[in-house]
């Protein structure tokens, strides 16, 4: 199976991730992204090689088959996103300072924003963005 150049591998069941995702669909004015929980079958066979980074904790983002996750699939995202690519110059800062700080949010993002029973459900204008969707 051909897979769209940009998709974002999330944490469905996460209310900041979520949230993120509707941030990015509501910013991305090229409709660029696709996207896909996690949980869903779906993300192992995009990362095919690279399921090694398939765990829960982080935001994976491919782009034209490239893997990047925590906070430099963040940035990447930021990027593409019209008045929040100025995020983008943090990419300057080597990982070993960037991905603490995003393994800190990601460790207390269920306590701070909460956990849902089942992975989001995307909006009916929305079904088409993301990959593996299945009424």
């Amino acid at each position: 199976m051909e897979y769209p150049d940009y998709i974002i591998l999330f944490d469905g069941v996460c209310n900041l991730c979520s949230s993120s995702v509707q941030f990015v669909m509501k910013h991305d004015k090229k409709r660029l992204f696709r996207f896909a929980p996690l949980q869903w079958d779906v993300a192992s066979k995009i990362l095919g090689p690279h399921k090694h980074i398939l765990h829960f904790d982080t935001l994976i983002l491919i782009e034209k088959g490239k893997v990047y996750d925590q906070s430099t699939a963040a940035l990447k995202i930021a990027r593409h996103l019209r008045f929040f690519r100025i995020f983008y110059f943090l990419i300057i800062l080597p990982v070993w300072m960037r991905d603490p700080v995003y393994r800190f949010v990601a460790r207390y993002r269920y306590r701070v924003f909460g956990k849902k029973e089942h992975c989001m459900v995307p909006a009916e204008n929305k079904k088409e963005l993301f990959i593996g969707w299945e009424d």
